[in-house]
């Protein structure tokens, strides 16, 4: 198998939004409790790396108002239309290779995007220039290698092949590029680019419906792929599609690592 290069999970699918529906309720919680915990109020400039759908961007344009300003930005902003309203502003734009869309920004926040960026080291340190004296930064990213099943709990021929799919699919993510430990490094990496305050934490769901719908959406979109790479038979994804949609399956994620810090 040779390397591919260009993002497994197109926006433009029709399965993307069906993911991006999931890790909002998977995962907005977790974000929305950090942000807040910086204060974020009347006024801020946000930049949202990486911005996907629209969950996080609209929440963020009602905290900070029409006095303040969004900058969404992705290389594909399908999923963004809805949103390219004040205080929002919707840019196509390439973290990994292009400067910062602005500057003096109050808060940078990127999720599960960082992983993906081939330069992530350009794109983490773009992201810290942007900031203000005093700015928070928040970069959210998965940590496949940490925990690599889909169903932790392996008791059966279901489970079996439910982790023997995810590993196909953390072997396409890696083919193209993606970071599979990069999680871990985030508190590490954010004291290297001169942010102070620095903390982290994992959050890990077991098991949730959410889950189920973004296996399921995962799934589908990547079957082709896993296919051809001869990873798995059309026969055994459809098997294992019904198998998680009879909702007994305790289906997991990769931990998502929150790290934030504050620039002086």
């Amino acid at each position: 198998m040779t390397r591919s290069d260009g993002y497994l999970l197109d926006n433009r699918r029709s399965e993307a939004a069906e993911r991006f529906d999931a890790f909002a309720t998977l995962f907005d919680p977790t974000t929305f409790r950090h942000i807040e915990g910086f204060g974020i109020g009347s006024g801020w400039r946000c930049w949202e790396v990486g911005a996907g759908g629209t969950s996080v961007v609209s929440w963020l344009a009602k905290k900070v108002g029409p006095t303040g300003k969004v900058v969404a930005t992705d290389i594909d902003t399908t999923r963004l239309a809805s949103a390219g309203r004040p205080p929002v502003e919707v840019r196509v734009h390439d973290v990994g290779t292009e400067e910062p869309p602005g500057e003096g920004f109050d808060l940078v926040h990127a999720r599960l995007v960082l992983v993906h960026v081939p330069d992530r080291e350009r794109a983490l340190r773009s992201m810290v220039e942007s900031l203000r004296p005093g700015g928070r930064i928040l970069v959210e990213d998965a940590d496949p290698a940490l925990q690599p099943l889909l169903c932790p709990d392996e008791h059966g021929p279901d489970q079996r092949l439910a982790n023997r799919l995810r590993q196909g699919f953390r072997r396409l993510l890696a083919e193209r590029g993606a970071d599979l430990s990069y999680g871990r490094r985030l508190p590490r990496l954010l004291r290297e680019a001169g942010l102070r305050r620095v903390e982290a934490e994992a959050y890990f769901p077991l098991t949730s419906p959410a889950c189920v719908a973004l296996e399921s959406a995962t799934v589908r979109q990547v079957r082709a792929q896993l296919v051809e790479a001869g990873l798995a038979t059309d026969e055994e994804i459809d098997r294992h599609l019904t198998n998680i949609e009879t909702g007994s399956m305790d289906l997991a994620t990769a931990p998502m690592i929150s790290a934030w810090g504050r620039k002086e």
